[in-house]
């Protein structure tokens, strides 16, 4: 297939994440060994905040009355949106049992962790919609505890929307804590904390390479990049629609990848003109991350006709795709690989980002290749079960007998021996790795 990029990337989303490794793998250390006191001096130095860690129902009840009535119908609003989403994706995850020979019967069991811990960013931005996404989610798949994590503002606290929508959504638990210091805090049950089986919710690279690290001892939702965004369109797209779809991804900040692909080449072109325009019209921080990702990190290119528009979502796997061209239907049933789908022009990316329903906690960097967002799905375990008759041991026992011998495990095959003499006393078996 031919593209022909009218614009190319000249730097990658991870060129400049720096080697934090060391640095976070020193922080979680000294954490880790001198507890709350260790967790608190970070917050000293990195969020600028020596105030209440865990927040007293007094303070949440005292940040709510700080939120406008109106945000707070827009909070419920998408909270209501997102629960029933969560809610529908609950209903598909069930118990059962299946008599897999007469008298062998296996089962499932969906069991939730019993602990989350779920990081609401707040360093450039005050992500009210992480809090909504990540607490509102562990909530409805049942977990046991829910702690709700965001950085404070230097000397006065976490945004008092953040506090409201984390305690609509659910939370047990609100910590002001940013960065490595929170993560960290949540893993290892600080501040009279249960220690959290899964940490999930974006944040800076420290954040993720605080998860990334934890992972193992504890679960994550993913390893995450930046936020990345691909269009498709052809030539019944709106370029005035497209051009401001790609700005509102590019202002997550200056690495932050946006790419168009169309089959229309007067499209692009016109989409081009005006993206620097558009730009120009937001406020002095938003316009900076969006110029620089604009420059430095967005790719425009043509292709022939829609299989290769097809053919490009599979190969960048982005986090966000949203198709605005004719025949919806078609692309809905070709497309596999994306965080989540965003089909016609009367949607946005913007719109799953706040308040639509489906989690904005999804793949980047291409992971989209192998696993979804965030769901119900990820704060629950799906266990098995099984239990037999004596009779219907039997086949099973030989089976595992013969083959634990022929990998050499003998105590396998052992475990299997002793059940056929105590079960089938008076019966001959062959029970050799050649039987």
């Amino acid at each position: 297939m031919s593209v022909d990029y009218l614009k190319k990337a000249t730097k990658h989303a991870t060129d400049d994440a720096g080697d934090v490794r060391a640095t976070v793998q020193a922080i979680l250390d000294e954490i880790e060994a001198g507890g709350d006191e260790a967790a608190k001096k970070y917050a000293a130095k990195f969020d600028r905040y020596e105030g209440n860690v865990v927040l007293t129902r007094d303070e949440i009840d005292a940040a709510a009355a700080e939120v406008p009535q109106k945000l707070k119908d827009d909070i419920r609003f998408a909270y209501d949106n997102v629960r029933m989403f969560a809610e529908a994706q609950k209903s598909t995850i069930q118990d059962m049992e299946v008599e897999i020979r007469p008298g062998l019967i296996a089962g499932q069991r969906a069991i939730p962790c019993q602990a989350a811990g779920c990081y609401a960013p707040g360093g450039r931005y005050s992500h009210i919609a992480s809090a909504l996404m990540t607490v509102t989610t562990a909530k409805v798949a049942g977990c046991g505890h829910i702690t709700a994590c965001s950085p404070p503002r230097p000397g006065i606290g976490i945004a008092p929307a953040i506090i409201y929508t984390a305690d609509l959504c659910g939370a047990d638990k609100i910590l002001a804590l940013g960065g490595v210091q929170g993560i960290a805090a949540m893993a290892f049950g600080l501040f009279g904390l249960p220690k959290a089986d899964i940490l999930v919710g974006p944040g800076n690279q420290f954040v993720a390479e605080a998860k990334r690290i934890l992972f193992g001892r504890v679960g994550i939702d993913m390893f995450a990049g930046p936020t990345d965004s691909l269009i498709l369109a052809d030539e019944t797209a709106d370029p005035y629609m497209v051009a401001w779809d790609l700005v509102s991804q590019a202002e997550h900040g200056y690495n932050s990848p946006v790419w168009l692909a169309t089959t229309h080449r007067p499209l692009a072109e016109k989409v081009m003109e005006m993206v620097p325009q558009m730009i120009s019209e937001l406020p002095n921080l938003n316009a900076e991350n969006a110029a620089r990702a604009w420059a430095d990190m967005a790719e425009v290119m043509v292709v022939p006709d829609r299989e290769g528009l097809a053919q490009v979502a599979d190969d960048y796997a982005p986090e966000h795709l949203h198709v605005q061209a004719a025949d919806l239907d078609w692309f809905l049933n070709r497309l596999q690989c994306y965080g989540s789908l965003f089909l016609g022009e009367q949607t946005t990316v913007s719109f799953g980002d706040k308040a639509a329903g489906p989690n904005h906690v999804l793949p980047t960097s291409g992971a989209a290749r192998y696993t979804g967002g965030l769901s119900v799905h990820k704060y629950m375990k799906l266990v098995t079960w099984q239990r037999a008759t004596e009779a219907a041991s039997k086949d099973v026992a030989e089976a595992t007998a013969r083959i634990s011998r022929l990998e050499g495990m003998e105590g396998h095959a052992k475990a299997a021996d002793i059940r056929l003499e105590k079960y089938f006393p008076n019966e001959k078996f062959d029970l050799t790795a050649n039987g």
